[in-house]
């Protein structure tokens, strides 16, 4: 029986997550504030956190609900607790899951939202390839829709994954595990133009192994991505709501449409499970019943 505390076992699984299991920031920090939230409400509703029933712990998803969080929301605090009491169990902390029997809220279907083709062009060529920040914004949009990397993979490329001779990228994904992209002809001509004409004169006094680097010459950030694809959205005067993450999604709609095969889809994502990538059938299934019913003489 350990005689740390709650907190202190928290912080104990979060080190984990972090040094053992190699997971992103981002993920880190999820877990660490939905444990957070689900300390506070162990000490408001005097129920302790650690050694708790299925009963207790079910009314603490009673009152996310009440409180009106979604489905989403709840599935993934339950989610997190499900994980640290899986940490709990393996260091001998504990010896049963109060979460094992709970049901994870089900889920509404939520197919991927996809951008249309000239929309993807719109945004391909909005950067001004006369500065130095254009030509980067260039590379970058075209290598999120070339590959269909998160923009957090994106954020960590580094010069040496960059082969532009066999035309591929090493990507650094989810769990710090590795694998090779490969990159068409535009891509490729877009990087070697970032390389020779942009990226020398962003890199300033830094030596900075980056691929992607600010006017600051440190390394481009996840949300700096984002707020530099906003703004050519806003020059297109495209739909808000596209994001890095929809790129994603439109290239591996556009594969699956072209009839790749979901086991190359599946590690050109770098997704774990394949029922992840399955979702990109659904959303083609989707667009064909959709033209049938549009077009069809009887629909």
């Amino acid at each position: 029986m350990s005689g740390r505390s709650p907190a202190e076992l928290v912080d104990a699984f979060i080190a984990h997550l972090e040094l053992e299991r190699g997971l992103s920031v981002h993920t880190v920090r999820a877990y660490t504030a939905d444990l957070a939230r689900y300390l506070d409400w162990a000490e408001r509703s005097g129920n302790d956190p650690i050694r708790l029933s299925h009963k207790q712990l079910r009314r603490y998803l009673a009152e996310l609900d009440r409180a009106k969080y979604s489905r989403r929301t709840i599935a993934r605090r339950l989610s997190s607790i499900r994980s640290f009491f899986g940490y709990l169990l393996r260091e001998g902390i504990v010896e049963s899951d109060p979460a094992s029997v709970l049901l994870t809220p089900k889920q509404p279907s939520r197919l991927p939202k996809i951008v249309p083709t000239e929309v993807v062009t719109a945004l391909m060529d909005a950067p001004d390839e006369s500065t130095a920040t254009g030509i980067r914004d260039r590379a970058i949009l075209e290598l999120l829709y070339a590959t269909g990397i998160r923009v957090s993979e994106l954020s960590g490329l580094n010069l040496i994954g960059v082969d532009l001779k066999n035309a591929q990228i090493k990507v650094m994904g989810k769990g710090s595990k590795e694998r090779i992209v490969p990159i068409h002809q535009a891509a490729v001509a877009r990087l070697q133009h970032y390389l020779l004409h942009s990226r020398p004169e962003l890199i300033g006094q830094t030596s900075e192994n980056a691929l992607f680097l600010s006017t600051r010459g440190n390394r481009m950030s996840s949300d700096a991505v984002r707020v530099m694809m906003k703004r050519h959205i806003d020059v297109i005067g495209a739909r808000t709501g596209m994001t890095p993450h929809t790129l994603r999604h439109t290239f591996a709609t556009a594969l699956v449409d072209g009839g790749a095969d979901l086991r190359t889809v599946q590690e050109l994502l770098g997704h774990v499970a394949l029922s992840t990538t399955q979702i990109y059938t659904h959303v083609g299934r989707k667009r064909l019943s959709d033209v049938h019913h549009s077009a069809h003489p009887r629909a």
